[in-house]
């Protein structure tokens, strides 16, 4: 299994998605990346959505720093960086989440998400050129976007009223951010921020089922009465499993080890589907209705998420369980997403895991979860092999 998973993601990646982006995405005039490419590669909508430059430069300039130190890749992230650090902030620092082709700001979404990837996109661009302004920059940002995540009032987001809820997203994305900077700054407040990552992500856990659930109180009040406090993202629950497992490497505390397997099982035997496969977009733990009315439809991400979760659980205990789960991951996945014609993977499928419609890119969907976890799985299949 593992010779052949290797190869064939190693194809993947780089006869398939890579070539997608390299060909199709970059605005030859303005700079940047288009995101909202058709199946053939053709754009639909020439405007530039900021998270996902900030994850295009991530990606190419991971592949140059951990992979192979191609100039083409590092090309593709300095043509992606100089327009995101030209264009992507206002004047009060604050990062916009839609520009125009031109690299006029246009939409705030008053989320801190287009921050978060602009700073990974540094950060991971720094390492690869060594300009350490970026990794500077990087690094001051990372403590806004904590303020601003705390504070949700300084993007303009007053409280109205309601249970102030702590979004499990808004736990991830933090985890992310200090963990790229633990890998190269011994500095205590770092590992601080991960072992609170790490208890606040546990605030989600609903031991019943053994998943993270979307959003819960302070000290994981809970609150059952409402949808959002019975929401399940499968997805969501089994991508902040395998961070948490990052986060217990890079602290050396193995405390929660079992919590954290049995929160990547548990996220894939909720969330997987019976009847026609995969895992749903989102749940009601209840199995009450959900107000997402896109709650049944299949999403390229949660299933990559889950494929390397299993992965990094099977390179990690060799345990047989998680074989299983990466055989019937990986089938569904390659047979309702991938497109061995034109490349890189269809995002969005119906309950019964048919495409609706020939996007391969949008304000969502860029050139991230579907890379990442190719190249992710590629380095711990390798360790196995």
């Amino acid at each position: 299994m593992v010779k052949e998973l290797r190869d064939k993601y190693h194809r993947e990646l780089f006869e398939s998605v890579i070539p997608f982006w390299t060909r199709h995405s970059l605005d030859r005039s303005h700079g940047g990346f288009y995101t909202c490419l058709d199946r053939r590669g053709d754009v639909y909508d020439p405007r530039k959505y900021v998270w996902l430059q900030g994850r295009q430069i991530w990606m190419f300039s991971r592949l140059f720093n951990e992979w192979e130190r191609r100039p083409e890749w590092l090309d593709v992230a300095r043509h992606g960086m100089e327009f995101l650090h030209r264009n992507a902030r206002d004047g009060e620092g604050r990062y916009f989440f839609r520009l125009e082709p031109d690299g006029t700001g246009s939409q705030f979404q008053r989320k801190p998400y287009g921050a978060v990837f602009a700073m990974l996109g540094m950060l991971e661009y720094a390492r690869a050129t060594g300009e350490q302004h970026y990794r500077d920059e990087a690094i001051r940002l990372f403590w806004r976007i904590r303020e601003w995540i705390q504070s949700p009032a300084l993007l303009g987001r007053p409280a109205l009223g309601g249970p102030a809820l702590q979004q499990l997203a808004d736990v991830m994305v933090v985890a992310a951010m200090a963990l790229e900077i633990a890998r190269e700054d011994s500095d205590e407040r770092y590992r601080t921020v991960l072992r609170d990552c790490l208890e606040r992500a546990l605030w989600h856990r609903d031991p019943a089922r053994n998943v993270l659930i979307e959003n819960v109180g302070d000290g994981g009040q809970r609150f059952p009465h409402l949808p959002e406090g019975r929401l399940l993202n499968p997805g969501h629950s089994v991508e902040t499993a395998w961070f948490l497992w990052l986060i217990m490497e890079r602290l050396g505390d193995w405390t929660e080890r079992e919590t954290v397997l049995d929160l990547i099982e548990g996220s894939l035997l909720t969330g997987w589907d019976q009847e026609y496969g995969g895992l749903f977009y989102f749940m009601d733990i209840e199995a009450r209705p959900t107000l997402q009315l896109e709650a049944q439809m299949k999403l390229w991400w949660p299933h990559t998420e889950a494929l390397y979760a299993a992965i990094l659980a099977y390179a990690r205990t060799g345990e047989s369980r998680w074989e299983q789960w990466i055989a019937r991951l990986d089938e569904y996945s390659f047979r309702c997403f991938a497109d061995p014609e034109h490349g890189e993977w269809f995002g969005y499928c119906d309950r019964a895991g048919r495409p609706p419609h020939d996007m391969k890119g949008n304000h969502y969907k860029g050139c991230f979860h579907l890379p990442r976890f190719l190249l992710f799985s590629l380095k711990e299949l390798e360790k196995i092999a």
